[in-house]
């Protein structure tokens, strides 16, 4: 097992794509949240082994290493820190706490900063260059969602299915009906707005700062997420046109396109009890798993068996199980393969991704953040965190709280 902790956590609001957020760099807003958990950490600076951070669409201000760009920019860490990008795509941020976990357990730094970031409104059009000399014929794609530059040779074998079309690639697999992924939609936009009327996600938000263009206007204040809708209604959902003929997904049962980053400090026992600051949850084993990517939602269904069987544990073991609402319907598929009664209320108990949103680097980071916050509201012992991810992979990763 891993032999890693977590002791503190903090999340941006997310934006809605050309929202709030959409004029911040991706850099900038991650900087932004390392330099507030730094500084109230308790540990030092000159601490810090590594900065790693997930990050998916890297074509834009993201590319070239964010994390490293991100260190540049936080003025309470030294030049000496390095920083390193991780890309598991729709897991990104989960795959750089693992990763810096695996490192704790290995004996290589005491204190890393791990989590991820995403501005998919500002993810820029990318063009190919051409195939032939003085060539006027150019691909441009779109570096925020979907494939880019696919290889024919990948696509013959396995498809070319869209997100929304591997969603209903699992309906259909698994006989899962409209009626089913709408309904399970509308619990998430109800389960994110009952959280946020009790003041739980304020515990984990920091407030971040935009600039108007106005000259001499002070900046506007972003405190809150910018996509859920706490009024929609079944009859509403049930009311989009699919996505895709003969489909269930919709673009009210779909995860959004999003803006967004969440950090976590994370460090080995010894480094807390020399600071004097206790941890507040180990993590414990992690896993990936591959599928085929025609039915990619449902990786974390084969990833979290793994990942429990690594931490000696079981799915009854568990006080929460989170799954990222990439699509209400890959939720579904997910708790029909691990036999979880739909109406499970240890899953997703503050809402998902249908409501909060999927800035898709951040989304794993933010995951880790609250489903700490809920174990400790709920006195609850294990959880597990798992995230599908496009081509086809699942991973899982299983934590322990600490009590206080």
């Amino acid at each position: 097992m891993l032999d890693a902790y977590i002791y503190d956590g903090l999340r941006s609001p997310f934006g809605r794509h050309a929202g709030a957020l959409a004029s911040v760099r991706p850099d900038d807003l991650v900087a932004t949240l390392i330099e507030t958990v730094v500084l109230r950490s308790g540990f030092s600076p000159s601490q810090i082994e590594d900065v790693v951070l997930g990050c998916a669409c890297q074509a834009g201000e993201d590319a070239r290493n964010v994390a490293r760009h991100a260190v540049l920019l936080t003025a309470s860490l030294p030049v000496t820190i390095p920083g390193q990008t991780v890309n598991r795509l729709c897991s990104s941020g989960l795959a750089a706490i693992l990763d810096a976990a695996r490192a704790m357990t290995a004996g290589e730094g005491e204190i890393y900063i791990a989590g991820g970031v995403e501005s998919m409104s500002r993810a820029p059009f990318v063009v190919a260059k051409s195939e032939s000399a003085y060539g006027r014929d150019f691909k441009v794609f779109d570096s925020a969602v979907g494939a880019r530059f696919p290889n024919p040779r990948v696509l013959k074998r396995h498809g070319a299915d869209s997100m929304p079309e591997t969603a209903d690639n699992v309906a259909k697999d698994l006989g899962l009906s409209r009626h089913d992924v709408d309904l399970f939609a509308l619990g998430s936009q109800q389960k994110f707005e009952a959280a946020r009327a009790s003041g739980f996600f304020a515990g984990e938000i920091h407030p971040i700062e935009v600039a108007t263009g106005k000259k001499g206007a002070p900046p506007r204040i972003v405190s809150e997420d910018e996509h859920p809708r706490p009024n929609t209604t079944l009859e509403a959902l049930s009311n989009l046109k699919p996505l895709h003929e003969g489909g269930v997904t919709t673009g009210g049962n779909a995860s959004g396109v999003n803006d967004g980053a969440a950090i976590v400090v994370m460090g080995t026992k010894a480094a807390g009890e020399r600071a004097g600051k206790k941890p507040r949850a180990r993590v414990l084993a992690g896993a990936a798993v591959g599928v085929e990517p025609r039915i990619m939602g449902v990786g974390p269904a084969y990833a979290i068996p793994k990942a429990l069987e690594r931490a000696r544990l079981t799915l009854p073991d568990m006080d929460i199980i989170e799954i990222n609402e990439a699509f209400a319907s890959q939720m579904l598929g997910c708790l029909k393969i691990l036999n979880v009664p739909f109406g499970d209320e240890r899953v997703n108990p503050n809402g998902g991704a249908i409501a909060i949103g999927h800035p898709l680097g951040a989304s794993g980071a933010r995951l880790m953040v609250s489903t700490i916050r809920e174990l400790e509201r709920r006195n609850g012992r294990y959880a597990v965190i798992s995230l599908c991810i496009g081509m086809g992979q699942g991973l899982a990763v299983v934590i322990e709280r600490i009590a206080q």
